[in-house]
């Protein structure tokens, strides 16, 4: 039985593939997918996935490796070996509010929008401080703009959407990259299959800088 690769779709499922060529795979049936989303990648057989679900894949053991951003894996991740950083898709989380804000003045409880609670509650109870999560499932940046939230927890990559929506970074929380998980079942029963494709793939790994 080939190895299972679960992978991000969209822009991370891009740069997989640039990495996949690099190690000499032949991804013609992932480039020419179609709407096909279980692929033949010379021995292996990568699913493509929506962030949330490669890890759902991976914990259940129904692939045995999964690719797939930090934003996702501290998120929601539980029960698997976090491997390899791939130096791809690199961002932070950040806490933004309005342009000219001073968020930490005042005693009052701040409201805070985020399609990432888990990470939200982590930053603000190692700050010490007692919040209200709100969750948004699309553009975050409308919360402040709408006095629904005093901040917002999101992933910024240029900062470009949010000063065009008049925000800017407080903080940043946290680097962001794509990463390579696996399940621990395969890790024990095909530790040699595995070893062999993070060895080649770490072979092909952009440098940090």
């Amino acid at each position: 039985m080939s190895l299972r690769i679960a992978l991000t779709k969209g822009r991370l499922e891009k740069q997989t593939v640039e990495l996949f060529e690099k190690m000499g795979l032949d991804c013609d049936e992932l480039i020419n997918k179609g709407r096909r989303l279980i692929l033949k990648v010379n021995d292996y057989e990568v699913v493509l996935a929506k962030a949330a679900d490669v890890i759902t894949y991976v914990e259940h053991g129904v692939c045995d490796i999964g690719i797939v951003g930090r934003d996702t894996i501290v998120e929601n991740g539980k029960s698997f070996y976090e491997m390899m950083d791939l130096n791809l898709g690199k961002c932070d989380f950040a806490l933004a509010t309005k342009k000219g804000t001073d968020f930490f003045d005042g005693f009052n409880t701040k409201r805070i929008a985020s399609k990432y609670p888990n990470v939200t509650k982590a930053y603000f109870e190692s700050r010490g401080m007692d919040v209200k999560i709100i969750k948004i499932e699309g553009s975050v940046e409308l919360a402040p703009l709408l006095n629904l939230a005093d901040g917002i927890v999101d992933i910024v990559e240029t900062g470009t959407t949010l000063k065009e929506n008049g925000l800017e970074v407080v903080e940043k929380i946290m680097p962001i990259s794509a990463r390579v998980i696996v399940n621990m079942a395969s890790m024990k029963l095909r530790r040699d299959e595995i070893d062999e494709f993070l060895e080649k793939l770490g072979n092909v790994i952009p440098k940090g800088e």
